[in-house]
């Protein structure tokens, strides 16, 4: 049984950031792709989970919201980024949450994605989730 790639959204986003920016962030993310993806979560840092914003989007898109250990984005092949702060190990927010939560694997589909008013930027990584069956390669 083919086992179905797993697309994941990360955003990072100004604390003032605003649904429309992150929206924003988001269709200009899948305005790279040839094909719009089906998400299979919104990522972002940890403590940026209590962002209103944020928890209207996942639940407009009906995705779960998943909160990255700063520890765990620190160490993704994300593009450097000198507005990323340090406690996110300099990095694309956006990419290494986006990578982190798709998973061992993990690769982008295009590079991230800032929004027009420039509060929030956004990066769509996928990767094919573990068997789930001994044999399966």
């Amino acid at each position: 049984m083919e086992r179905a790639a797993v697309t994941v959204l990360g955003l990072g986003f100004h604390s003032g950031a605003g649904l429309a920016s992150l929206r924003d962030a988001l269709h200009a993310a899948c305005a790279a792709l040839p094909n719009r993806p089906a998400l299979r979560a919104v990522a972002t840092a940890q403590d940026k989970l209590d962002s209103a914003a944020l928890a209207q989007l996942a639940t407009e898109l009906r995705v779960p919201l998943v909160g990255v250990p700063l520890p765990l984005l620190a160490v993704q092949a994300a593009t450097p980024s000198v507005f990323a702060p340090a406690r996110y190990g300099g990095h694309s927010l956006a990419e290494a949450a986006a990578l982190a939560a798709a998973g061992p694997g993990a690769r982008l589909l295009a590079p991230r994605a800032v929004s027009r008013d420039r509060q929030a930027t956004a990066a769509l990584a996928t990767a094919l989730p573990p068997p789930t069956h001994p044999c399966e390669p």
